[in-house]
């Protein structure tokens, strides 16, 4: 594909502002570029406007699996912004726009290399899918979908472009978020002993949190430590009042060796501690996923690895990451080989003015191409 039609790819996913909430225009533009060839298309509604996209090229041979998610984070205050954030700007050799580099760089440049592979004329090796997600950002639930009807069972192996540098993500931590509410009695601040502080069975949440976590110590070779942050608190209505209602909310990041199960128990254990003492706690996760255990050794791994090096004469290495991915999700398919892999190299994720560098992106173009036929070749 020319440069500029695979640019055009991107800038049209740009400024499509696909927020969590309005995937399906993501879905829409995607099909009407691949409805004019012999693939399998299908649309998996999540919710009203979300929908994720399944598509499925090649009719035999190996299935290699492509994952992007189809939403963007909220582009914030516009003011911060030197760049329209849904309209793609290039300037000085990189391209700008919310989701240029997380990752509808890695999107597009996954469309890209299926397209090319379809209009190059040649019966195909084997298969490719392209999983299109909805609600990455807000806890990989278009993933979890998709895992849950099986879309990922039959898959060889499994690309997931998030921004790399296109470097070779073979593990990264879990995540759990949580929410503890706590409920109290509201007086007048005078007579404190008439009331009950909701705000006071938090200090003494965090406190034990802090210690029993702390004891979780073991230190994972390539992923470091667990890692817990208290991030944000709110409670009371004025100055003068005893608060009835206090909240935190936290954030975990786990490793293989303090499975999401278990730190959620010695969490639950605390609040119930509490409870018996007399506070009134009430805790809540949102989407916690699961950490990647090391792909490594797997030969996907090693198969990117060796065209990134060999064919492309890259320095490129196997890494692992701190935050989670769609992995976490479709690691749920037994013996499923996963690599995350983008073209972006995400120094500028969630932020203003964010963007992909254009040679890197249209490297990334040619090289989900030749993965995917250095897989069906090896694969056959």
């Amino acid at each position: 594909m020319e440069k500029e039609a695979a640019l055009k790819i991107l800038s049209d996913l740009i400024a499509i502002p696909s927020v969590n909430g309005q995937e399906a225009l993501v879905a829409d533009y995607l099909t009407t570029l691949f409805n004019k060839y012999p693939v399998k298309i299908e649309r998996v509604n999540y919710a009203p406007k979300r929908d994720n996209l399944v598509v499925t090229i090649g009719n035999h041979g190996p299935l290699l699996g492509f994952s992007g998610h189809e939403d963007v984070v909220d582009a914030g205050a516009i003011a911060d912004w030197d760049y329209p954030p849904f309209q793609a700007t290039v300037q000085n050799g990189r391209l700008y726009g919310r989701g240029a580099s997380d990752m509808k760089s890695g999107l597009a440049a996954m469309v890209v290399a299926m397209l090319d592979l379809l209009e190059s004329g040649k019966p195909l090796a084997g298969r490719l899918r392209l999983l299109a997600s909805v609600g990455e950002e807000t806890g990989e639930y278009g993933a979890a979908q998709l895992t849950q009807a099986g879309y990922a069972d039959d898959l060889q192996g499994l690309v997931i472009g998030e921004p790399t540098d296109l470097q070779v993500r073979i593990s990264h931590k879990g995540v759990i978020d949580y929410k503890l509410e706590s409920n109290g009695k509201s007086v007048h601040s005078s007579q404190p002993e008439l009331g009950k502080n909701a705000i006071l069975p938090l200090i003494d949440f965090i406190q034990k949190v802090q210690t029993v976590l702390a004891q979780d110590d073991q230190i994972d070779p390539t992923l470091g430590a667990l890692t817990h942050v208290i991030s944000q608190i709110q409670g009371g209505s004025q100055i003068n009042t005893v608060p009835a209602h206090a909240w935190l909310t936290g954030n975990i990041r786990t490793i293989p060796a303090y499975p999401n199960e278990m730190v959620m128990q010695q969490l639950n254990e605390i609040v119930a501690h509490l409870n018996q003492q007399g506070a009134q706690l009430s805790l809540t996760y949102s989407y916690p996923e699961p950490p990647l255990p090391t792909q490594a050794n797997t030969a996907l791994a090693q198969l990117a690895l060796q065209v990134l090096q060999q064919q492309f004469n890259l320095n490129s290495q196997l890494t692992v990451g701190t935050g989670a991915t769609d992995a976490s999700e479709y690691y749920h398919v037994p013996n499923l080989p996963i690599i995350i892999l983008g073209p972006a190299d995400g120094v500028s994720d969630h932020q203003p003015n964010e963007f992909v560098s254009i040679d890197k992106y249209l490297r990334g173009c040619q090289f989900y191409r030749i993965l995917a036929e250095e897989f069906w070749q090896k694969l056959s």
